[in-house]
């Protein structure tokens, strides 16, 4: 059967069209004697057949669904060559004794830079400065730039404390901006002291801040934590900066923040309601798109070239400790609960040697 390794191993590569596999991820197929079968498969009777009697796959971007990961009889491991697993039934897979691995912080640098980007270029005006200078209309630009207000007067809310939020904070300080924090562990405040940051509560975050910025996981809790309610209560005037996860945030309130002027614009790197994994180019059809105060990317915030490479290495190096009777590092371990349905021995780094 396609993608049979030499060792009797099935390895399934999915995203093969969406996300060819590169050159530096041949080599490492050929580095560690891999050949996994290749392959676009994206419903779930796709995939079901693609997967069958698979030991460990590679996946993107698909949705594995509950009845997908239930038809994983002899999968060791699904191995996210990537960071977010809200699009893999977790729980499923650890109550099949299926470990989910990722690559937690490959983009830290990348979605820092992105989102300091938007900020810079949201408090220049410079998508509007661009536009209207296209246009010629230099008298009214001038207008727009005498209402700035530097950075080093304004407060920056990070909403979320991990290491991309830290990141952001480090390039955010020599700027002057006063940095506000809120995480669910409001007590450990060593990091945050250490960095200049103040922990708040979520309230008072929204409440000060002229830039707030989305540093968290999607998870039932935080679905929809920006909604009507929680945006009418930011601060009049704010900026939304999200290269997160699109769900965190309502995007409709979102837009009818925006066009009522209560907020005066947004970065937006990811979203709920725009499929950006899809063979379809067209023009999307979303609230957001043609508001002149909005900077949209297509989720490219953690992309770069050294992203690209260190998110191929670890989310191989995690398959290869499975096949070969390990345990991935643990820090990649997505559900550290599970019992793996085959034993396997601790993480052993000399494999990579």
């Amino acid at each position: 059967m396609a993608g049979r390794n030499n060792n009797g191993v099935r390895v399934v590569r999915l995203n093969t069209t969406l996300f060819p596999v590169k050159p530096f991820e041949e080599d490492l197929y050929r580095r560690y004697g891999l050949d996994p079968h290749r392959c676009e498969a994206n419903t779930p009777d796709e995939l079901i057949a693609q997967l069958a009697d698979c030991d460990a796959l590679f996946v993107i971007s698909t949705t594995l669904s509950r009845e997908v990961v239930q038809s994983l009889t002899k999968c060791r491991l699904i191995s996210r060559i990537g960071t977010g697993t809200d699009k893999i039934d977790v729980e499923e897979a650890t109550k099949m004794g299926i470990i989910v691995s990722n690559v937690p912080e490959f983009s830290v640098a990348d979605m820092a830079d992105h989102s300091m980007g938007m900020l810079l270029s949201l408090s220049r005006k410079l998508p509007l400065m661009d536009r209207m200078m296209r246009a010629g209309q230099f008298t009214p630009a001038r207008r727009e730039t005498v209402a700035i207000i530097r950075p080093e007067l304004s407060v920056l809310g990070l909403i979320g404390f991990g290491a991309s939020a830290k990141a952001v904070a480090r390039r955010a300080r020599p700027f002057g901006l006063r940095i506000l924090a809120t995480r669910r562990n409001m007590s450990d405040r060593a990091e945050a002291d250490a960095l200049g940051v103040e922990l708040v509560g979520l309230a008072e975050l929204l409440h000060q801040s002229d830039y707030v910025s989305l540093h968290l996981p999607l998870t039932r809790e935080s679905y929809h934590l920006l909604n009507e309610e929680t945006i009418a209560s930011m601060k009049p005037g704010a900026c939304l900066i999200n290269t997160s996860r699109g769900a965190l945030v309502d995007e409709l309130a979102l837009a009818a923040a925006l066009r009522s002027g209560h907020l005066a614009g947004a970065g937006i790197d990811t979203f709920e309601d725009i499929d950006i994994f899809t063979e379809d180019e067209s023009p999307p059809d979303h609230p957001l798109i043609d508001l002149d105060n909005v900077i949209l990317s297509p989720h490219v915030g953690g992309l770069s070239a050294k992203a690209t490479e260190v998110v191929s290495l670890t989310g191989v190096e995690n398959l290869v400790s499975v096949v070969r009777g390990h345990l991935p590092a643990p820090a990649n371990i997505v559900n550290q609960q599970v019992e793996p349905r085959f034993p396997l021995a601790p993480h052993d780094s000399s494999l990579f040697a």
